[in-house]
């Protein structure tokens, strides 16, 4: 982690960093047309792919030296950008992504000993035995910290950084700025889609209340789970900025994606995809937010979810017509798709749009969830999926522009793209189809997780009644 920096809180010094990002990445981009005039068209594809890479990097370097809204848009650019270029320099890339994700510049533990004491109302001796100074970990809106209670218990504290809500509204107020450097990369993109979506989860990530209340709730539904467990929380020593849970000791994604032998990357893959899409199947929630830094894969085996900052509740119409929309995936039939299309609305005009075209537009999104037996996730396993939306280039890019997504399934589909993306940086296999009938048909689980998953399932339900 860098050396500390002071915090600028003020719209004016906020808008003068934004600027320089912003401003960098428009000489470059200028610098490059300017350059490649003239040129074959192969020619001028390698220098705008060049660009393009050189403002991702300087991007992500430059809104990763900040907090708050530019930082965590950073997190989300990085994450959506995953698989999307040329493989020479998608190592490259995936580095500076990683950088961005699990880290940022840290603030003197004086300054966050002000928040703990203020916010506990009292010395931190007065709740902690012990307290590590050192940071494990700085993101978008805090730090966290080793610590054991008072009664022998090691927790992880997660400390906001003092003036982070005022940083955090300034960049928002400024968020154009940060739309105009995001365009260097995707121009197509809707920005204003996704800035809508920033401001609503970056306000609510502000209040660790909240996300207290989502953690516990989760940990709850995972209590005793054979391989998923989500932290309990410490209600009594939570606060809006000051977030104790218990510690969980885990090797992180990097290391599993980097080190871990096949086996274990599948293993892994299959935990990432049953919590996440089961959370949305079987509990009608989930984490909009399934970044690679939000989970650990503890020596036991046992994957640990984090951070729960926004979390996602559908109503039952909203869940069921989740749960319809992938049966009829799963038909495969093309009448059935552009049925369930219209139906939850991602199809405005019947008449517009043919089966056999709602068909291959799906079939581009869900392959993964369509096909059965065992499917092989690539690094690129979301290339077509984004590129649909953002590449005028592509088949399917007109019917994407003219469907009007209703919010809920924007997010269903944001999310399930990124837990896609993450199991394809581990190159996993998996039967994802028959994971997925699981769930909504009841289909008999063909895995040694699946067995499992469904015992204890069966056992939460015996003890309800």
């Amino acid at each position: 982690m860098s050396e500390e920096k002071n915090l600028p809180t003020s719209r004016v010094v906020r808008t003068a960093m934004l600027g320089r990002v912003v401003a960098g990445q428009a000489v470059r981009h200028v610098g490059t047309k300017v350059a490649v005039a003239g040129r074959s068209t192969e020619y001028r594809t390698a220098k705008m792919e060049k660009s393009q890479v050189q403002a991702a990097k300087a991007i992500i370097a430059g809104l990763g030296t900040m907090r708050g809204a530019a930082m965590k848009l950073g997190q989300m650019m990085a994450l959506v950008d995953i698989g999307l270029f040329p493989e020479e320099i998608r190592e490259d890339m995936q580095r500076a992504m990683s950088q961005l994700l699990h880290s940022a510049p840290t603030v003197s533990f004086g300054k966050m000993r002000t928040v703990i004491e203020s916010d506990l109302g009292g010395r931190i001796s007065k709740f902690f035995a012990e307290f590590d100074e050192t940071p494990l970990a700085a993101a978008s809106i805090g730090q966290v910290y080793r610590a054991r209670t008072l009664d022998g218990r090691s927790v992880a504290v997660k400390v906001q950084y003092p003036g982070v809500d005022k940083a955090i509204r300034a960049d928002l107020r400024n968020l154009s700025l940060v739309l105009k450097a995001g365009k260097a990369i995707a121009p197509n993109v809707d920005w204003s889609a996704l800035s809508t979506e920033l401001r609503e989860r970056i306000e609510e990530e502000l209040d660790y209340a909240v996300e207290a209340q989502n953690q516990r709730r989760v940990a709850r539904l995972y209590r005793g789970h054979p391989f998923i467990t989500v932290p309990e929380v410490l209600t009594e020593l939570c606060t809006p900025h000051v977030l104790v849970t218990e510690f969980f000791e885990g090797r992180r994604y990097e290391e599993i994606r980097d080190r871990a032998a096949v086996a274990e990357r599948n293993r892994v893959a299959e935990i990432v995809f049953r919590f996440h899409m089961g959370s949305l199947y079987l509990h009608r929630q989930f984490s909009p937010d399934p970044h690679p830094g939000n989970f650990l894969v503890g020596p036991d085996g046992r994957v640990a979810f984090l951070d729960f900052g926004v979390y996602k509740h559908l109503t039952q119409d909203e869940a069921d017509r989740q749960c319809d929309l992938m049966r009829a995936v799963q038909t495969d039939s093309p009448e059935a798709i552009h049925a369930q299309l219209c139906r939850v609305g991602v199809i405005a005009d019947a008449d517009g749009v043919s089966p056999s075209d709602a068909y291959d537009f799906i079939q581009t999104l869900f392959w993964w969830a369509s096909t059965p037996g065992d499917v092989a996730l690539a690094p690129d396993a979301i290339n077509e999926a984004v590129l649909v939306s953002i590449n005028p280039a592509s088949a399917h890019f007109d019917l994407a522009r003219k469907q009007a997504m209703p919010a809920d399934q924007a997010v269903v589909l944001r999310m399930m793209l990124m837990v896609v993306a993450t199991l394809g940086q581990f190159n996993a296999t998996g039967d994802w189809n028959n994971i997925l009938r699981e769930w909504l048909d009841g289909a008999a689980p063909n895995t040694e997780l699946g067995r499992a998953d469904a015992e204890f399932r069966g056992a939460a339900f015996s003890s309800a009644l």
